[in-house]
């Protein structure tokens, strides 16, 4: 039987910048014990079961098959949530468009937020775990993601958020919002990378939008107006270097205050306006 070490060490097959932690995160899942113990205990052996479903998880692995689909599960903000290959994998990126809701100055009181295209739910939950006041509707065109991201709320028992089957505002029109976030598709259908890395395994329909990569953020800003309250705010992520299209989109659709906000790695990452009030 193989020791715990010996499996570790098969890492080096994985073509991936995190190689030696995949593979951790794949046999921690198949033994169900924490990664500390695998450097707690490395010469121990693994029963011969387990070792075949951790070198059948790690094969798809090597084949560039995403960890978070293969263990079921992602972390994302405070959160462990459920994702499935019919969602795109909350990325530690949009924590920063949670950053920016949770930063702006609005009433502190039960305020309405719309989340669009909500996938694992992942945004709207994280904002529902930090403001409890809030009341926050996830919408989905996917009826497996919206089923998704109910099994992701009842796990976590958050009881101020829900979610819907929604193209966009199709299912929702009349409702007002103080809020509007959303991660939509902003990738172009040409991209090259599209055929690269983990975005491979991941659904086309979450990522890519037309030629340049905007049509549905187009959609969203002209759309936003008339369901958001006066001195409401849109919150959106985009691609790295379209933040001066979207900013002249916001713009024109005459939204004030408009900004970008940087990521992690220096890109604008999200902008972000305010519809202005009447007065």
């Amino acid at each position: 039987m193989a020791r715990i070490d010996q499996l570790l060490a098969h890492a080096a097959q994985i073509t991936s910048d995190t190689a030696q932690l995949d593979a951790e995160l794949l046999l921690a899942f198949v033994l169900g014990k924490p990664r500390s113990y695998l450097y707690t205990w490395p010469e121990r052996t693994v029963e011969p079961a387990q070792a075949e479903r951790y070198w059948a998880l790690l094969k798809r692995r090597i084949q560039g098959e995403p960890v978070a689909y293969l263990l079921g599960r992602q972390g994302f903000w405070t959160l462990d949530l459920e994702v499935a290959e019919h969602t795109l994998i909350p990325r530690a990126d949009t924590e920063l468009l949670v950053e920016a809701t949770l930063a702006l100055e609005v009433a502190e009181g039960p305020l309405q937020v719309l989340d669009l295209g909500t996938g694992s739910g992942a945004l709207a939950l994280a904002l529902a775990s930090e403001r409890p006041l809030w009341h926050i509707t996830g919408v989905d065109r996917i009826e497996s993601a919206v089923a998704l991201a109910q099994r992701n709320q009842q796990q976590l028992q958050l009881t101020n958020v829900q979610f819907l089957v929604s193209h966009w505002f199709s299912a929702i029109a009349g409702q007002r919002y103080d809020l509007i976030v959303s991660n939509p598709p902003y990738i172009a259908d040409n991209d090259p990378h599209l055929q690269q890395g983990d975005v491979r395994f991941e659904p086309l329909s979450a990522l890519v939008s037309g030629a340049d990569g905007l049509d549905d953020i187009r959609l969203i800003i002209t759309q936003a107006p008339s369901c958001l309250l006066a001195d409401g705010w849109l919150l959106l992520e985009h691609g790295f270097d379209q933040a001066h299209a979207v900013r002249e989109l916001l713009c024109q659709a005459g939204f004030v205050d408009v900004a970008s906000q940087r990521d992690l790695s220096g890109h604008e990452r999200i902008s972000l306006g305010r519809l202005p009030s009447l007065s």
